[in-house]
């Protein structure tokens, strides 16, 4: 039998920590552009206790999504060991192109996909590179695609990568500013003999667009004296955690059951990284679904407290800190099933089930 496996792993995470006790001396704004009453530090710290994020990264001056897509692809393709020129296809997720520092528009001319075969030096013109939007689950959908390529026969290997420098795009006088920041992560992803039954099992997308579709949109800054034709991310937060509770544990559900797979025999769950207590609360009623109502202790691992939300790059980084090692409280074997799950912009949610 024939599945897409992962075969390496990278990342790349900024090197600058940005700790909640620089957003002390901030001013904020309501969206109405009334002042937020309040110390900053009193501020900070209810944000801390209702996110969990304690500090996140910002990219250096000269870095730029494509360029840290491109060092996680790198990382990735140095863990799979394949030849370059191999490579079928280039699926870069991510949502606001690169956003050069103090420069105010997105750059997609050419895709950041273009970029990253670009910087690799990849001559291979049946290398097909594209980028996908899909919000925060575009990581997961773009390989979702990949497995879907390989199974009609139209790419064997792929390279995907999530890559975002949201730092760039944040309203500084917005309190959500504090959740965002950046990051890449990528994978290679290879549709070959599974001897062991590993790799894809199923996969599940949604998107829902009626009256979902701008809980996250570009808008103007909170500051009543900033430019308003200067556009930043914006977020009905209430409306992401409300919509994020009703429908993901379905999703995750939906598609742990189209891989055959018990609830008892899974053995972790990589989730958009968007909300510690959001999170938590995805996952509790995942199980109360199957009418468990205690959590396995280690289902989860965590990034957010320290990294922060990086949207498509959340879920691989995670993976690739998972795989490495270099997380103390959880690690894979051979054989474990492993459920990945994402919600955000469009609104839109994804999931996919895989065995190591």
């Amino acid at each position: 039998m024939k599945r897409s496996i992962i075969l390496g792993t990278g990342s790349f995470i900024p090197k600058t920590v940005i700790k909640n006790n620089e957003f002390h001396d901030q001013r904020f704004y309501s969206p109405e552009g009334e002042v937020i009453a309040g110390e900053g530090s009193t501020l900070a710290e209810k944000f801390q206790a209702i996110t969990g994020i304690e500090e996140r990264r910002y990219v250096d001056k000269e870095e730029t999504t494509s360029s840290i897509a491109t060092y996680a692809a790198r990382d990735a393709i140095k863990d799979a060991g394949i030849d370059l020129e191999k490579i079928d296809r280039i699926i870069v997720a991510h949502n606001f192109g690169d956003v050069p520092e103090d420069i105010i528009q997105t750059d997609v001319l050419p895709a950041l996909a273009s970029r990253v075969k670009h910087n690799l030096q990849i001559a291979n013109p049946a290398c097909v590179a594209y980028d996908i939007l899909f919000g925060c689950p575009g990581w997961i959908e773009g390989m979702i695609h990949a497995d879907a390529f390989g199974k009609a026969g139209l790419a064997k290997t792929s390279l995907v990568i999530g890559a975002e420098t949201l730092s760039r795009v944040v309203d500084p006088f917005d309190r959500d500013s504090m959740i965002f920041s950046d990051g890449a992560g990528a994978c290679v992803l290879q549709y070959k003999e599974s001897d062991q039954g590993e790799g894809f099992l199923s996969a599940a997308s949604l998107s829902y667009t009626l009256d979902e579709a701008f809980y996250l949109f570009l808008g103007k800054s909170n500051a009543p004296a900033a430019n308003p034709d200067v556009r930043y991310i914006k977020m009905n937060g209430r409306k992401v955690y409300e919509f994020a509770l009703t429908y993901v544990p379905q999703a995750m559900k939906d598609c742990l059951e189209a891989a055959e797979v018990e609830i008892s025999d899974l053995k972790m769950i990589f989730i958009h990284q968007a909300n510690e207590k959001l999170d938590d609360a995805v996952v509790k009623r995942f199980y109360r679904l199957y009418g468990i109502k205690e959590v396995p202790e280690s289902i989860m691992p965590m990034s957010v407290q320290e990294l922060g939300n990086s949207s498509v790059a959340t879920v691989p980084t995670l993976l690739n800190t998972v795989i490495k090692g270099n997380d103390s409280e959880h690690q894979l074997i051979k054989g474990d099933v492993i459920l990945f799950a994402s919600v955000g912009a469009g609104m839109n949610i994804n999931a996919f089930c895989y065995r190591m």
